[in-house]
């Protein structure tokens, strides 16, 4: 079944009969590049605490953030991992640019993943890498993935729900109404409609299209992550990949 998200800064909406709330760790992020494990879980345990949130979310797969999650998980929090395009780290990326489109690169993706999942997170979000990447890692990994920009071979998809729903304002702004503010509309069924649409085509498999999955890998590179998946004993992933890759060229 296909897992449904909308993302605000502060919370992720799952489209089912519970809220699932993960606290987007910003600021925690950074701040690990200067806590030990023992410091990560205290202010995972704070975060949790005074955020009534039910889990948490770490980017990255370096060595320190694979470590702290572990230690996380272990103190009993639930963790999400974040590979790909991973946006606390943009100025080491140089910039919002795509993942996984060179066979190191690739490997990388599906490696972190698999990584993250060791460490014992219950989900990894694949952001803007190219499909038949994220097929791979969805293959490999026995607990699911979420999809942003990554094609419609994941788990299930998710985006901010701002860009969803084209709000050109910050999110913050519309937080609260001043008594003296007129309401000149109501967008309410228009937003409804917008998330049911959304809705129907994850489910009928329409969304993702080609047209919402831009990120390309050549067909030489392809072949050469296959390669490299089966020498690395991931034969199903790369059944995976090559499915996708084929799928992807036929509707391109």
């Amino acid at each position: 079944m296909k897992c449904l998200f909308t993302v605000a800064r502060w919370r992720v909406v799952l489209s089912a009969p519970f809220l699932l709330v993960i606290f987007l760790l910003d600021l925690m992020n950074l701040a690990l590049l200067s806590l030990n494990d023992e410091q990560a879980v205290d202010t995972a345990v704070r975060i949790l605490k005074e955020g009534g949130m039910d889990s948490i979310k770490l980017e990255g797969g370096s060595p320190s953030r694979i470590t702290a999650a572990k230690a996380i998980v272990e103190a009993g929090i639930a963790v999400m991992g974040h590979v790909g395009l991973t946006p606390q780290a943009i100025s080491v990326l140089g910039g919002f640019r795509p993942q996984g489109r060179t066979v190191s690169s690739a490997v990388k993706v599906v490696e972190t993943a698999l990584a993250l999942q060791e460490a014992g997170c219950f989900s990894v979000v694949l952001e803007c890498v190219p499909a038949p990447i994220a097929a791979a890692a969805t293959s490999a990994l026995s607990i699911p993935t979420i999809g942003i920009g990554a094609g419609p071979f994941c788990s299930g998809q998710v985006l901010v729900y701002h860009d969803l729903l084209g709000m050109m304002q910050h999110p913050h702004h519309a937080k609260v109404t001043p008594k003296f503010c007129k309401q000149f509309a109501n967008v309410g069924d228009v937003i409804n409609k917008a998330l049911s649409d959304y809705k129907e085509e994850v489910s009928n498999g329409s969304f993702p299209s080609p047209a919402h999955s831009p990120y390309k890998i050549s067909a030489s590179e392809v072949d050469s992550f296959l390669i490299e998946l089966e020498r690395k004993g991931l034969s199903e992933a790369a059944s995976a990949a090559a499915e996708a890759a084929e799928k992807i060229g036929k509707v391109l």
